[in-house]
């Protein structure tokens, strides 16, 4: 499924790639080899990929999309890079994390890099429009970082306050670059920023799922970590709300750290409830409200692909 997508826009998702790795170029070594090493660790790249099909799916034909495509790599690179700090992440994409590598300073420090260069390219772009969502978007995502670090350790989030981060943490950022390829091409932004922050939460969601559901090797990051960190996510907020006393003061000591790994149990429990199952009904119903909001763009390969990537974010397993 995922070559869809990938095909629809080949040769420009091919030209995004360059222009990446060309906008690494830095005279400190070490900023261009921690640079190189995430950037080139592999993934989707689903968001530069929704800016191109975004753009064209609204018959945009000019070139700036490609800059905007790498824009949105770069600061999503910039969020896994901190991200990997605050959590103590060791794996991602199946590899050792850049702070695993060469420890937290380093790779805070070059997740600022990726951030600067990615607002000189907005620069090259010079669209006020497109300027005023990435940053609003960046903001957005720092304070959802900041609440989710908050929230660690708090078994009592709602699933209300869950989808609060989630949009901030992740589902932004989709918003953002299925909006820039509307401001692209001069149309209606609206649309495709729906499609844009249900897509995001469906994906989120689902992520959330294979946290428990997944496997190492395939997902390229440690299965539990969420529990790990004391994070309550939509299958642990449901089975918490939804089982015995008993098991939900589990979760709860889990989640504050009183016991021991018990992942198998949890994970046991969250099963039995349904809360895995009642996450990917969540996540299905964000990926049905995406395609909705496609209803009234032309039918075209680049349309095609949008309902492909919102049918990918609930039917994937990695």
């Amino acid at each position: 499924m995922i070559s869809i997508f990938h095909n629809s826009v080949k040769g420009e998702f091919a030209a995004v790639n360059e222009l990446i790795v060309g906008s690494l170029h830095s005279d400190v070594d070490l900023v261009e080899n921690i640079g190189h090493y995430i950037v080139e660790a592999g993934g989707k790249r689903l968001r530069p990929l929704l800016v191109l099909i975004s753009a064209m799916a609204n018959g945009y034909r000019g070139e700036q999309h490609i800059t905007a495509a790498a824009v949105i790599e770069f600061i999503h690179t910039a969020t896994l890079l901190h991200d990997d700090v605050v959590d103590m992440s060791a794996l991602r994409r199946g590899r050792q994390t850049a702070n695993s590598q060469w420890g937290n300073a380093p790779s805070v420090l070059v997740g600022d890099f990726l951030y600067s260069r990615a607002f000189q390219m907005l620069v090259e772009i010079g669209s006020m429009p497109i300027m005023a969502t990435i940053a609003d978007a960046s903001n957005l995502i720092s304070e959802g970082e900041v609440q989710q670090m908050a929230n660690a350790g708090n078994p009592d989030i709602s699933e209300v306050v869950y989808t609060e981060v989630i949009y901030k943490k992740t589902a932004v950022l989709f918003e953002a670059s299925a909006r820039i390829g509307a401001i692209l091409a001069n149309e209606s932004q609206q649309a495709m920023a729906d499609f844009g922050r249900h897509l995001g939460l469906a994906f989120q969601i689902s992520d959330d799922v294979l946290d428990y559901r997944g496997v190492s090797e395939e997902i390229g990051k440690n299965i539990g970590a969420d529990l790990a960190e004391g994070k309550m996510t939509l299958p642990l907020i449901y089975t918490r709300d939804n089982a015995d006393p008993a098991t939900a003061k589990l979760i709860r000591d889990l989640v504050k750290g009183q016991h021991g790994s018990e992942f198998n149990t949890i994970l046991n429990v969250i099963e039995a409830s349904g809360g895995l199952d009642y996450a990917l009904t969540i996540a299905r119903r964000e990926a049905d409200r995406a395609r909705l909001a496609l209803a009234d763009l032309p039918d075209s390969q680049y349309t095609e692909a949008l309902h492909a990537l919102a049918e990918f974010a609930t039917a994937r397993t990695r």
